[in-house]
């Protein structure tokens, strides 16, 4: 694994190239860069080796570091160092796997190491589901009954499914529910993954149904949904990794 290190201050970034070699020997550190400048140089040079994930502080010594993001359009993965809580949300939005706080807990790097790895191996798979799903056909309808009458409705018009009282409902986009036979598991098969995610053990959810997110903490989420529930919706921490890679197709 290839890494770049954007950080301008010289101890911070000699400390985190330790700690990262300590904790796998094998991750070979490309180089240490400390403005947005060079880093954005650095990129841009085809005769560099593009980094795997890029280690970044928000607070450069010529500008925010989210700037390399948005001037580059950035695709590569980065996990923030940085010694400000401010930006959690932000940092949310792009394509990253952790937000760690100076000083950096050698535990917490590991976490999001392990994060990183865990999300190249969702990557891949999903590029392998998505070839196969090619010839794949997800259901795009389902038939629901309310006492004598009979409805049916398009996979679009469903906001989410969810377990209430040890059943199955789907919830339209109009406020009604409905209850199906089918348990969540199931219907995770059944549904296209690019439309509908299992962010939990209670809800599958449309990606149209997404009001609002809130960061709560660095490994916890919020969200809001349209039409509301009755219960407050979070994005259980193990499913989270995979929520934003998912988010950020």
């Amino acid at each position: 694994m290839n890494v770049l290190i954007v950080e301008d201050e010289e101890l911070s970034a000699e400390r985190l190239q330790n700690l990262i070699r300590n904790i796998d020997p094998s991750i070979h550190v490309l180089g240490i860069i400390p403005s947005v400048f060079e880093t954005i140089a650095w990129l841009q040079n085809k005769a560099n080796t593009q980094p795997d994930l890029i280690f970044l502080d928000i607070h450069l010594e010529d500008d925010n570091g989210f700037k390399i993001i948005e001037s580059q359009e950035l695709l590569i993965p980065v996990i923030f160092t940085t010694a400000y809580d401010d930006y959690l949300l932000r940092a949310f939005k792009v394509h990253s796997i952790d937000y760690l706080l100076k000083p950096i807990n050698p535990l917490e790097l590991q976490a999001s190491l392990n994060k990183f790895r865990k999300l190249r191996v969702y990557g891949e798979q999903q590029a392998e589901a998505t070839a196969h799903s090619a010839v794949e056909k997800y259901k795009d309808r389902f038939l629901v009954t309310a006492g004598s009458r009979i409805f049916t409705f398009k996979t679009s018009e469903i906001a989410y499914f969810i377990i209430e009282e040890r059943a199955t409902f789907l919830r339209l986009f109009d406020g009604r529910h409905f209850a199906v036979e089918y348990s969540l598991e199931k219907l995770s098969q059944m549904l296209d993954p690019d439309g509908f995610f299992r962010i939990n053990r209670n809800m599958l959810l449309s990606v149209h149904a997404i009001r609002e997110m809130h960061a709560i903490s660095a490994g916890r989420l919020k969200i809001d949904v349209n039409p509301p529930a009755a219960q407050e919706i979070y994005v259980s921490s193990e499913r989270m990794t995979e929520f934003k890679s998912w988010l950020g197709k």
